[in-house]
């Protein structure tokens, strides 16, 4: 299966924003944002103004190295938003944000997306009872997730749960951490949502 091999620090330099790639890393001083807020290379210190097609084009790289989604399977997720009714542009955050993988992180059970995909991948984690392995299944309101018996026992779940418990959940998930269950009650509205993902311009470019 193909991956974006990139470090993961470079990605969030790139951007020019935390991406949130590195789980507890992000949230300390450790974080390269915070100690090297310009993209890497040599030249990236110079101030580059965009054209109104780099930035369509940024904003789509960032959003997919957010998800951690290529660019076949974002183009499609993409064609399908724009089939669904109501905003294309809120449809497509909305299906990034119901894939397995993104809701397993948001519920704890990786400290990054990153792992929570590598737990789905191996069997880790039961969806309404039944093991699911395909990070980019797509979840439906009510769907109740929890961490496989075997997969209990793994220190950096422990680690990633109490973490997210600390920091608090998004709205949209109730997680019982004691039980490693979780329930996903419904799509995250926009305002639920980071203000600097501006999926407009990812609509703009693939509207062309």
């Amino acid at each position: 299966m193909a991956r974006n091999l990139d470090a993961k620090c470079r990605q969030c330099r790139r951007e020019g924003e935390k991406l949130f790639l590195k789980g507890d890393k992000c949230f300390s001083d450790k974080c390269a944002i915070e100690r090297r807020a310009y993209p890497p290379g040599q030249h990236g210190q110079k101030q580059i103004k965009l054209s109104d097609y780099g930035a369509q084009l940024r904003e789509k790289q960032k959003i997919r190295r957010i998800y951690g989604v290529l660019e076949r399977q974002f183009r499609k997720t993409y064609k399908e938003a724009d089939r669904r009714k109501g905003v294309t542009g809120e449809s497509l955050l909305q299906m990034l944000e119901s894939r397995l993988d993104t809701v397993a992180f948001r519920m704890g059970f990786g400290a990054s997306r990153n792992e929570a995909r590598q737990v789905v991948r191996h069997n880790g984690i039961l969806v309404n009872g039944r093991r699911v392995n395909i990070p980019a299944y797509q979840l439906r309101a009510g769907d109740v997730l929890e961490v496989a018996v075997g997969a209990k026992e793994q220190l950096r779940i422990k680690a990633a749960l109490a973490s997210a418990e600390q920091r608090g959940f998004p709205e949209w998930v109730d997680v019982d951490a004691k039980a490693f269950k979780g329930t996903y009650k419904a799509a995250p509205q926009r305002v639920e949502l980071p203000a600097t993902i501006r999926e407009n311009l990812v609509v703009e470019l693939y509207s062309k």
